[in-house]
């Protein structure tokens, strides 16, 4: 669908920003524990939301990260880019020091498509096509009861009821592409992604 509106792919863009002042999570700072800041909290879910969408993997990550006197010793802020293999470019934005925002946005060669709030799960969401910078369509969808949904699914699957429509490899993808992320960070460089199954 798309590709059919706006035509072939160029950029994507997602962001998760939230702010941690006085959050019950204390332990998110704590890397032995989290594991990293924003890049594994809330970036995992844009890049998850990402591959989903464009049913494509992600080759190449760079990323930069910035802490500050508050984060401990994991990044507060930190911008991704993604290189997928099909050749869409994708910027990931996260942080721990923004007000609340969760913006989609895919830009093709025809138009774009945006959701202001695409990973938000409280409220429906609008989704937007442009057209030469005007808005020529849109569309309310809605994520309601999505985790009572999953949690749902799952049981079914534990009880052998059904299949689970995810496979685990997909979130070990997922943590793949952060670990190169991380290395990115540390080594100042561009660095490649194994993806499972492939010998590329």
């Amino acid at each position: 669908m798309l590709a059919g509106e706006i035509g072939k792919l160029v950029f994507a863009r997602a962001e998760f920003s939230f702010s941690f002042n006085h959050h019950a999570r204390t332990w998110i700072n704590d890397r032995s524990i989290a594991g990293g800041g924003p890049i594994s909290d809330v970036g995992v879910h844009c890049i998850d939301a990402l591959r989903y969408i464009l049913q494509d993997e992600v080759q190449r990550v760079s990323a930069i990260g910035r802490s500050d006197e508050r984060s401990g010793d994991v990044e507060a802020a930190a911008i991704l880019t993604l290189e997928f293999r099909q050749g869409t470019l994708a910027t990931v934005l996260v942080s721990t020091r923004a007000q609340y925002r969760t913006p989609l946005e895919f830009v093709g060669a025809d138009g774009a498509l945006r959701a202001d709030d695409g990973l938000t799960v409280d409220r429906p969401i609008t989704i937007e096509l442009w057209r030469d910078r005007e808005l020529v369509g849109s569309e309310s969808v809605s994520n309601h009861l999505a985790y009572a949904r999953q949690v749902d699914s799952f049981s079914r699957a534990v009880e052998g009821s059904e299949s689970f429509p995810v496979r685990g490899e997909v979130g070990w993808q997922n943590q793949i592409i952060l670990d190169a992320a991380f290395r990115s960070m540390m080594s100042g460089k561009t660095e490649p992604v194994t993806i499972l199954g492939s010998d590329t």
